[in-house]
């Protein structure tokens, strides 16, 4: 290393709100500026980001990771991807032994209905009503 290169450092805070200066590379004279030489840098996210859960995107839920539209937003996917998606969630909620599972399909087959029903022009499915005082067993 040149003994005139200076030391490049990004501040890093950390969640106690100490400040950890990580070296990141140097900066090297030349002429009447600098040459900037970075080593390997790697972004991670951390506890601290917003990134959005799995299963969602900005716009609302995405397709699975399996099947050529994994990844892929639900709400304007074509028919053929819908039902194919939609097949797959039936045939996981009928297999008792996949059960762990069934909360999550369940969450995306409705997704995944409630885009059949606007492509197709229906209006959304209603949520039932909560029950009422006379429907709570005692």
């Amino acid at each position: 290393m040149n003994d005139s290169a200076l030391p490049v450092t990004i501040a890093v805070h950390r969640p106690d709100g100490t400040i950890e200066q990580i070296r990141v590379g140097s900066a090297v004279p030349n002429g009447a500026g600098f040459t900037l030489q970075l080593g390997e840098l790697t972004i991670a996210p951390s506890a601290r980001t917003s990134a959005a859960p799995i299963g969602s995107s900005a716009t609302g839920m995405v397709f699975p990771p399996y099947g050529r539209s994994k990844g892929v937003p639900i709400a304007g996917a074509s028919l053929q991807d819908l039902e194919f998606y939609a097949s797959g969630c039936r045939r996981t909620l009928s297999d008792a032994a996949k059960s762990r599972w069934h909360d999550k399909e369940r969450v995306l087959l409705a997704a995944i209905e409630a885009e059949l029903a606007r492509q197709q022009g229906l209006p959304p499915l209603a949520e039932p009503p909560p029950p009422s005082d006379d429907e709570i067993p005692f």
